[in-house]
This record gives C-alpha cells, sequence and structure tokens, in this order.
C-alpha cells in the first residue's frame, strides 16, 4: 500500500488563519491547528494576512503555499500537503551579508540572457566557520569591503540549501573588479526602497528587507521557504 502523503489542516475564522502558538529556544512561532474544529485543548490565535506575513509560521515550506495563496486572494482551506525543507539535512549552508549605506543596499549585479539579476553579497559556510564568520569573509571576497556581523534577521530554506542572513556594519569602498571574486557579477547599490521591484534572490527576502528598514529589523530571524523561480514576477507573500 502506497503511504499517502502527510498534511497539515488550514483553517480561517473570518478572514483570520487560525494557528497554534508555540516556544522553543528560538521563541515564539506559530504551527498550523492539530485536533478538531473546536477542540478547547490548545490556544489558538488569529492572524489577519498583514500580521501572518511576518509571522514565524512552521512548517515553512507549507506557509508560503498558504500565504502565496492568500495573497492572491484565494486562500486555501481544510488538508494541505506538508512542506517542511528545516526538517531535511541541507545540502549547502550559506552566509550573506545585508549591507546598507545611505539608503542603498550592496548587491552583486549578474547578467542573464540580456537580462540582470541580483544576490545579496554571500556564499557558502565552510568546515568549522559560522554563518556570522563567513558572511563576513564572503563579503570582503565579493566586494573589499571589511565587515562586522550584527544579528541575523532571516533563515531562508531554498533548493535544498539553508541560506542565513546577517545585517553587517562595513567600512570601506567597493574594491577594483580584478580584486574581487564575483563569479562574473558586479557589487553595486540599489536604492532600499527599490527592492521590492528589484529581481532578487531570495525573492521572498526582498520586500521584507525594505519593510524592516523603515519599521525596525525582527528581533529573532525570519523563517522562510522560498521556492519562487521568476523573478520578475510581483511577490507580496
Amino acid at each position: 500500500m502506497t503511504a499517502q502523503p502527510r498534511a497539515v489542516t488550514v483553517r480561517f475564522d473570518s478572514d483570520k488563519l487560525v494557528l497554534e502558538p508555540r516556544y522553543d529556544a528560538g521563541g515564539l512561532h506559530f504551527a498550523f491547528p492539530d485536533g478538531h474544529p473546536g477542540d478547547p485543548g490548545a490556544p489558538r490565535a488569529a492572524l489577519p494576512l498583514a500580521e501572518a506575513l511576518h509571522a514565524r509560521i512552521r512548517p515553512v515550506g507549507t506557509a508560503e503555499r498558504v500565504l502565496r495563496a492568500w495573497s492572491e486572494g484565494a486562500p486555501p482551506r481544510g488538508p494541505v500537503g506538508l512542506e517542511d525543507p528545516a526538517a531535511v539535512p541541507p545540502v549547502r549552508v550559506r552566509a550573506g551579508a545585508i549591507v546598507i549605506r545611505d539608503g542603498a543596499m550592496l548587491l552583486i549585479r549578474f547578467e542573464e540572457d540580456g537580462a540582470p539579476y541580483y544576490e545579496i553579497p554571500g556564499g557558502g559556510v565552510e568546515a568549522g566557520e559560522t554563518p556570522e564568520a563567513a558572511a563576513v569573509r564572503e563579503l570582503d571576497e565579493e566586494t573589499g569591503l571589511a565587515g562586522t556581523a550584527g544579528p541575523e534577521v532571516a533563515r531562508v530554506w531554498k533548493g535544498g540549501r539553508r541560506e542565513h542572513y546577517f545585517t553587517v556594519s562595513a567600512t570601506g569602498e567597493v574594491g577594483p573588479p580584478e580584486t574581487l571574486d564575483t563569479y562574473g557579477g558586479t557589487p553595486v547599490w540599489i536604492p532600499v526602497e527599490r527592492l521590492p521591484v528589484t529581481p532578487l534572490w531570495p525573492r521572498r527576502l526582498s520586500w521584507r528587507i525594505e519593510h524592516w528598514h523603515r519599521t525596525g529589523w525582527p528581533g529573532r530571524p525570519a523563517e522562510l521557504a522560498d521556492s519562487i523561480t521568476e523573478l520578475g514576477l510581483p511577490c507580496a507573500w
């Protein structure tokens, strides 16, 4: 007999997503409720879309599916397939440096088939290295800037990778192209206000950085799955 895929139950109360608040070493997060509707055994929280978009909802893969459908006007209800990339050992761990100076963020610009796309400076975490140290090292290698890692503001699961993103205070200026290790990319400064419409990987992180820059950085890392492959489409989830 073929095993049935596991699922979580998605419930709404009017126009709010019903979730269970839970706590672990990382603090508060939310889970899709277990049990039956009306079960008084577990606490419940009902979040409107604007709050759910910034909540830490697990599993992150399922949360991405639900938030995307909800943002596009078709919130799913009932069983939704369980997608939990955080439960699978990553094939690669990456660290990235969020550097903002004078209202602009430092990115690496690439071009493919005549169209530009951008990445946050960063790269693979080496054996025995912390993600914070990797973010600072990669920033130096790709841009020539010296940096000091600040808080981790996001963890993103994408394509089998786990990515850690830190705010980084950086000094100096971008180095000459021949001294940089960017795999053909070019360091550029992009106004933070333009990030939501910039073809930037990870796509689900781009508009959040603009939001956090205006309203304050999260106290704990945001947790996001990102399965988006088309950078030219808008992302609001």
